[in-house]
């Protein structure tokens, strides 16, 4: 994984002339209103961008919102997400499926316990692809294999019949990445993908996802409160603090320049021996 300063000094200075996604939403949950206030941000076609906040301040209500899932705890929102001229947020439950796994895929948190361990990898795999498409599964195993290969994992039917158990952490991760990369999204949301992982299988999968994104022109939100992992990752960073996005900009300029207080403190609190 590159240093901070190096991921700096190649950081991408601002997105797309025109959004992949634009997100202005204020949401909440019974008890806990204003969870987000006028949250505002924009992401470009084939971009990385990092949103950093405390545990707790709303970044995964932000990728439930963009989902449309934040009604599974019992959570509810008003203003636009609009996705490719699309609003999200005016889609009933049937509109959104036809995009939530397909347009716009996720990577969540926790690797084995997001795998069914009761199905092998293969039937998951198999599931994650007659979600969205009509074409027998046959006909996409030969690229399954290839897309086995291109996150690292063995490309053979012996890993297919294996179930979660069977997997260490950093497969389980990998296996969730190519699960999302089923159906070629324009945008991939990664909730805190590598908090479960040591140091070394996370420096590998940020370099996977920097990979991927250069390969494939995905673009990815990469949430996260780990503001190195950010650093070493995405072209903007979006601070959240505070129910509000605090501060949106190029990561060189975070970290050299933070303009909100709540963003001096968390370069302040990154030991200075991590540069």
């Amino acid at each position: 994984m590159k240093s901070a300063v190096e991921t700096l000094a190649l950081a991408t200075e601002s997105p797309a002339a025109r959004p992949l996604l634009s997100f202005a939403i204020t949401a909440g949950y019974p008890g806990r209103p204003g969870v987000l206030r006028d949250a505002t941000f924009e992401i470009g076609s084939g971009e990385i961008l990092g949103l950093v906040g405390r545990s707790g301040e709303g970044k995964s209500t932000i990728a439930m919102a963009i989902l449309k899932l934040l009604d599974i705890k019992g959570g509810v929102m008003r203003g636009e997400i609009c996705f490719q001229g699309v609003d999200l947020a005016s889609l009933n439950e049937r509109g959104m499926r036809r995009i939530r796994g397909r347009e716009i895929a996720l990577i969540p948190q926790s690797p084995v316990a997001s795998l069914n361990p009761a199905l092998t990898i293969g039937a998951q795999f198999r599931e994650a692809w007659n979600a969205h498409q009509d074409s027998p599964f046959a006909e996409f195993e030969p690229r399954l294999m290839e897309l086995l290969a291109s996150v690292s994992l063995p490309a053979e039917k012996s890993f297919l019949r294996r179930r979660p158990r069977h997997l260490s952490v950093g497969q389980a991760q990998r296996v969730l990445i190519a699960m999302a990369l089923v159906h070629h999204p324009p945008l991939v949301i990664a909730d805190e993908s590598t908090s479960a992982l040591d140091m070394i299988t996370q420096a590998e999968i940020l370099e996977l996802l920097a990979r991927l994104n250069r390969e494939l022109g995905m673009a990815i939100l990469y949430i996260s409160h780990d503001l190195l992992s950010v650093g070493a990752l995405c072209g903007r960073v979006a601070i959240l603090h505070d129910a509000q996005i605090v501060e949106c900009r190029a990561t060189r300029e975070i970290f050299l320049d933070p303009r909100h207080p709540y963003t001096r403190q968390l370069i302040a609190a990154i030991p200075r021996n991590s540069f």
